[in-house]
């Protein structure tokens, strides 16, 4: 059966439900509890048809007219807010989903305006390349108070094009009395190779599936202020003067790697990466394997040079996975356990030593 405005549906695999609001292409915005959630529609369970609801509507509005007639209140004809204590503080985030986590390299990417608040938001989000002055306006309009909005779809072939982005707002409520609040100017730097790396999708708590967020207000903080008082002349000039000075001044001798320092390298996945979320214990492994092998390309010519990995103890998965490197692709160096009285059993020192060319 056929999904229609107006039907009341609860979400197949996940809490929650309500009025059908608009249907574009494969999604449902559905209001549930006040706040316009995309959903597919073949997500979506019919609990009763919109001829129903009506039907209902037009039994409510006959004994409403038999009733005295309220006192007209000041935001009459606007939809009602449900307003919150929390919803006094703005909370903006813009997010994007991936059509295919696992297959990023071929996916589009939707990206979703949040709107946690109990204002109305009038907005534009931009993104710019390389030329500073050619900004592009993705999307503009007005997000009602407590909603998520679609906002626009990227190509993969759209990403190596965008440096930054961008996003203005100034928000109010309707026909009724509120505290101003100043108005919203977010820019920041655009890392497109994020796109292409799963575990850079994370969990957010105003999405369903993992994105990767830009979070432009919390708790009426913003988060990435533009100056806007700066003359952008004069920093271009400062920064040009900046470099020619960079250039005059006598460049300093490089530090030379000490070959009786010892080398520290925490192998932990939690200090290697921003984060893991997504990655499967082989992808960790792996990364932590290739960081292991270019700490021993790197120092592979001084020999004597002394380097401790730290791999903790664990279930002795990554210990084991060092001594198969160091017994196969670094055969020849001295291995032993680091000191027990600074790193336990979880750490393996590595003396370099000079290896005979045949």
């Amino acid at each position: 059966m056929q999904l229609q405005i107006g039907d009341i549906v609860r979400f197949l695999n996940s809490v929650g439900g309500g009025r059908v609001n608009k249907i574009q292409g494969q999604l449902a915005y559905v209001d549930d509890d006040g706040f316009e959630t995309p959903v597919l529609i073949k997500e979506c369970v019919v609990v009763r048809r919109a001829e129903e609801v009506k039907a209902d509507a037009k039994i409510d509005a006959k004994a409403a007219s038999q009733a005295p007639a309220p006192v007209a209140a000041k935001n009459e004809g606007l939809p009602p807010v449900q307003e919150t204590p929390e919803g006094e503080k703005l909370n903006v985030v813009i997010g994007f989903e991936a059509s295919d986590l696992k297959r990023l390299s071929s996916a589009t990417f939707d990206a979703y305006l949040v709107n946690d608040s109990n204002y109305y938001m009038s907005f534009a989000v931009m993104t710019r390349g390389d030329d500073e002055r050619s900004w592009v306006v993705r999307a503009r309009g007005v997000v009602e108070p407590a909603t998520q909005i679609f906002l626009f779809e990227l190509q993969t072939t759209d990403l190596p094009d965008i440096r930054r982005i961008s996003f203005q707002a100034v928000v109010y409520k309707e026909g009724r009395e509120f505290d101003l609040k100043a108005p919203i100017m977010f820019e920041q730097r655009f890392d497109a190779t994020k796109f292409a790396r799963f575990h850079c999708f994370t969990r957010n708590p105003y999405f369903d599936d993992p994105v990767i967020a830009f979070n432009i207000v919390e708790d009426d903080k913003p988060q990435n202020v533009v100056a806007r008082d700066v003359d952008a002349e004069a920093m271009r000039l400062a920064m040009l003067e900046s470099r020619r000075a960079d250039k005059r001044r006598k460049p300093e001798p490089k530090k030379k790697n000490s070959v009786d320092e010892i080398l520290e390298v925490d192998l932990h996945a939690d200090e290697l990466l921003d984060t893991t979320a997504g990655m499967t214990s082989a992808e960790i492994l792996n990364y932590q394997i290739d960081t292991f092998r270019r700490i021993m390309d790197e120092n592979l010519r001084l020999p004597g040079k002394r380097i401790v990995f730290i791999h903790g103890n664990g279930e002795g998965v990554l210990r084991a996975a060092l001594q198969k490197e160091l017994n196969h692709r670094y055969k020849g160096h001295e291995v032993s356990d680091a000191s027990f009285r600074e790193y336990g059993f979880g750490a393996t020192m590595v003396k370099i030593r000079q290896i005979q060319k045949k």
